[in-house]
């Protein structure tokens, strides 16, 4: 299930985190990868122990733990606190899959990658290339979205990132343990979310949508692992 969610920062927020993302001090990206991994991943990366990284990290944390979109598609338990990355000059990503666990940074805390999820904070008029390339049951998806967006996907996906080969892409990336462990659970329960919320919209009756309601939360309650 591949879905975006969009205008998740307004322009304000979008202006102070490019600003700080512009100001940063950056590494290569292959610090954080993995042995196979290194030989396909050409990009910049903020040092995870860095202010900036950490204040823009809490930051966005607490901006997705009040956004409904966010959390109907994620059904999250516990997040790994994002990450941000900047390609630039044929910097790309090739084909992955992202690591199962992952530790909590400062934490003894395992968390396990059930969904995965890109924030882009450049405009696609900004750069040249630099698609998120994101290839599931449903075929191969080309994702290049306005600032401000996100896109959300499971953490099962074969995916990667073409060259930037003009232009700057800045983004910011994170992992989260679902209550909902399998993607299609999840998926169903996404679909069912947003038809109880169109048909609110729509006033129809009150006892049928609290029946369907009902059902949404008799589903999760069977699928959840909390």
């Amino acid at each position: 299930m591949l879905i975006t969610i969009p205008d998740v920062l307004n322009a304000e927020q979008l202006r102070d985190c490019r600003q700080a993302l512009e100001q940063a001090q950056w590494e290569d990206g292959r610090t954080t990868a993995g042995y196979l991994a290194q030989s396909s991943k050409r990009n910049l990366q903020l040092p995870l122990d860095t202010t900036v990284s950490r204040q823009m990290g809490e930051f966005l944390m607490h901006v997705l733990g009040q956004h409904s979109g966010f959390i109907a598609a994620a059904l999250p338990l516990r997040m790994l606190p994002p990450r941000f990355n900047r390609y630039e000059g044929g910097g790309e990503y090739g084909n992955h899959i992202d690591n199962a666990i992952f530790t909590v940074p400062g934490t003894a805390q395992r968390l396990r990658t059930d969904v995965s999820t890109t924030l882009f904070f450049s405009d696609p008029d900004e750069y040249e290339g630099g698609e998120l390339i994101i290839e599931d049951v449903y075929g191969t998806q080309s994702i290049k979205l306005p600032a401000g967006h996100m896109v959300v996907y499971p953490g099962t996906s074969l995916h990667r990132v073409q060259p930037v080969t003009k232009g700057t892409r800045y983004a910011s990336f994170f992992w989260t343990q679902s209550m909902v462990r399998h993607a299609h659970q999840r998926k169903l329960l996404w679909e069912l979310d947003q038809s109880i919320q169109q048909l609110a919209k729509q006033n129809i009756d009150g006892q049928e949508l609290s029946r369907l309601t009902g059902i949404y939360h008799n589903l999760l309650r069977e699928w959840s692992d909390v």
